[in-house]
Formats: structure tokens, sequence, C-alpha cells
């Protein structure tokens, strides 16, 4: 009997019971350093712009390829 009493938990003590398990999760995490976040803020924007660029010559090489093409016809 006293494990169906100890397996009812009001819906408050749910949520209290929550926020506990993620507060304790929370403090496990390894926040990553200001340092270590901007190197890797400027790895994906340099990335990025690399990719914009590529896109960008493949998209004039295709539009040139497109209207020799087309010209022809």
């Amino acid at each position: 009997m006293a494990d169906k009493n100890a397996q009812k938990k009001s819906f408050f003590d749910k949520v209290r019971d929550f926020f506990k398990g993620l507060k304790a999760e929370i403090r496990k995490i390894q926040w990553p350093t200001a340092e270590t976040t901007f190197k890797q803020t400027l790895v994906v924007v340099v990335v990025s712009a690399i990719l914009c660029g590529f896109i960008r010559l493949v998209d004039v090489l295709s539009q040139l390829l497109i209207g020799t093409v087309s010209s022809i016809f």
C-alpha cells in the first residue's frame, strides 16, 4: 500500500521534479569559452562566404552557357 501512495504524485510535484532534473542537467553542460565561440563563428562565416561565391560562380557560368546555347538555336 505504501508503494501505491508513493507512486501517486500531483501534477505540481511532477512539474517540480521535471525542473529539478532540468537544472541538474544544465549544470552538467560544458559551455564554450568566448574565444572558442568566436573562432567557430568565424569559421562558419568564412565557409558560408566561400560557398556563396562558388554558387554565384556556378550561376554566372550556367547563365553564360544557357545564353550561348539558346543563341545558337
